[in-house]
Order: structure tokens, then C-alpha cells, then sequence
């Protein structure tokens, strides 16, 4: 396919206020369905779609999101010497879903700012998805 969409934008900086009271304290994306947080699920669709740059547009005080996606050396060297395997892997593929860049909204303007935000990652006429 000539125009294969490769990045998707995920514009996660909403306070998630229709899902108050639990997101007072849980970003959105990150309540959990089965054993996964949401977003989780989100980008292991995206990377099975083939797109390989996952952008996420997100507030700065959302660190547990976006430590999420971060490689954890600590964790997979704990795991390693438990021989947990099995769950050394789920974290480890993780990783592998794609390139992560994240980008801070200052304030929440809504979706047409979000992914506004994310301009500078995307080349002109370039195709990209919007991952709600």
C-alpha cells in the first residue's frame, strides 16, 4: 500500500470527568479491562495494524500513563532472578509494540487541540490515525 498510516495519535490529556469518581485518582486510560489497562489495548491494536509510532497527547501530571510504557529494568531484573518468565515476557513486549513519543498538552482545549499538539511529529500530507 502506498500511504500505509504508520503513526496514530492517542490524545489522552482529558481529566475524564463522565468517569468520576474513579479516574480522581486513575487516568482514564489507564482503568483496567481483564488484565490490561486501556490504552494498553489501544496500542497493541494499533501495532497489530501495523502502525509503528505511537504519539501520545497528554497532561503533565500523568505519570503512572506514561510510566506504563516505559521499559522497566528494575522490575524485568526482579522478575528474571523469581524466573517469573512468563510475565518477564508480558512486560517485555510491551516494549516491542512500537516507538512511543509522548507530548504535553498544557490544558485540556479538546480533541481538535490535542492533536494539534501533535503537528510537529507528523509531515505534511503525511496519513495518521486518531486513536479515541
Amino acid at each position: 500500500m502506498k500511504n500505509k498510516i504508520k503513526k496514530a495519535i492517542f490524545p489522552i490529556a482529558g481529566l475524564g470527568t463522565r468517569f468520576l469518581p474513579a479516574t480522581k485518582s486513575i487516568p482514564k486510560e489507564m482503568l483496567t479491562i481483564l488484565d490490561r489497562p486501556v490504552l494498553e489495548w489501544a496500542v497493541m491494536e494499533a501495532s497489530k495494524s501495523g502502525i509503528e509510532e505511537m504519539i501520545f497527547v497528554t497532561s503533565s501530571k500523568k505519570n503512572t500513563t506514561l510510566e506504563h510504557f516505559d521499559k522497566s529494568e528494575l522490575l524485568e531484573m526482579l522478575l528474571r532472578k523469581k524466573r517469573n518468565l512468563k510475565k518477564l515476557k508480558l512486560i517485555q513486549q510491551q516494549n516491542q509494540l512500537g516507538n512511543f513519543n509522548i507530548i504535553i498538552q498544557d490544558e485540556p482545549k479538546g480533541l481538535g487541540h490535542a492533536v494539534w499538539c501533535a503537528r510537529k511529529l507528523i509531515e505534511k500530507n503525511e496519513n495518521f490515525a486518531v486513536i479515541l
